[in-house]
């Protein structure tokens, strides 16, 4: 990771300080966290999970669990393994590409709300096990 310095005003540090004694962590990870927090996310993302991402900072750590549980069922994820198959017999119908591209869609926004949700709940200091 490359990092970069910057200068602050002495009354921020101060507060970065305060809140890294008492998450006990560093005050790089906790500007860091500030940071990556508050800042827009990708341009590119639907405007509803934009704002959805944005505001998982201020989510309590209950709502941040949930968000963390997976949200792609598992017929859409059956659904997607049929196409897979069949795009190996033949050339997937232009229904089924778009079909096949919505639940790829579908799937990465799931597995990126759960992301920001458990990374969030990392940063606060939660334990988070592979799963």
């Amino acid at each position: 990771m490359q990092t970069k310095s910057i200068n602050l005003p002495i009354q921020l540090v101060q507060r970065l300080e305060h809140a890294a004694k008492h998450a006990d962590r560093s005050v790089e990870e906790i500007a860091a966290a500030s940071l990556e927090s508050s800042l827009p996310v990708d341009p590119e993302l639907p405007e509803e999970i934009a704002a959805e991402l944005a505001a998982m900072h201020v989510f309590s750590d209950d709502a941040l669990w949930s968000a963390s549980e997976p949200t792609f069922k598992s017929s859409a994820q059956a659904r997607i393994q049929e196409l897979i198959a069949l795009a190996e017999e033949r050339e997937l119908t232009s229904e089924e590409q778009q079909e096949n591209q919505e639940l790829v869609q579908e799937y990465k926004l799931s597995v990126l709300r759960r992301a920001k949700a458990l990374s969030t709940l990392a940063q606060r200091g939660h334990q988070i096990s592979p799963t």
